[in-house]
């Protein structure tokens, strides 16, 4: 075999690898993840809770899919509410934007197509994620959304 041939042919094989990884990926080209830490103490105005968790998040840019997972313990009773919050800095508060559906037991999954103004809001970590109890009703714990890449 040439030395042509067998540069075109191993051309062609990478250019195959390439095509599947990229078929692979169901969340787009670019999909940023996200996390937030959640804590009474990141409530506004803070509380005692020794309630902690966390969120993983990731963000299709193609589609603005959003799909998460929270994850808690130590909450003082299960979780009446919860909701993704914005836009606000941390420190002060905002309006619901999506709600979280279904079983609210951790883990908590779900996903929710945003518009092209909320995607940019999440981007520039300008929503929070808030856990609301039957002793907080105004949230237990909350967390900052931030992009990880």
């Amino acid at each position: 075999m040439s030395t042509l041939a067998l540069a075109a042919r191993s051309a062609l094989f990478a250019a195959a690898l390439l095509a599947a990884g990229c078929s692979m990926n169901p969340m787009g080209t670019y999909a940023p993840t996200f996390s937030a830490r959640l804590a009474g103490t990141s409530e506004v105005p803070p509380n005692a809770s020794m309630g902690t968790g966390t969120l993983e998040a990731r963000l299709n840019t193609d589609s603005r899919l959003l799909k998460w997972k929270v994850s808690y313990a130590g909450l003082t009773g299960p979780v009446t509410a919860a909701h993704f919050h914005g836009p606000a800095a941390p420190g002060s508060n905002a309006g619901v934007v999506v709600p979280f559906t279904g079983a609210l037991e951790s883990p908590i999954t779900g996903e929710a197509t945003l518009t092209s103004a909320e995607a940019a809001e999440v981007t520039a970590g300008k929503w929070y994620v808030n856990l609301h109890t039957a002793a907080h009703p105004g949230g237990e714990i909350r967390g900052q959304v931030t992009i990880n890449n």
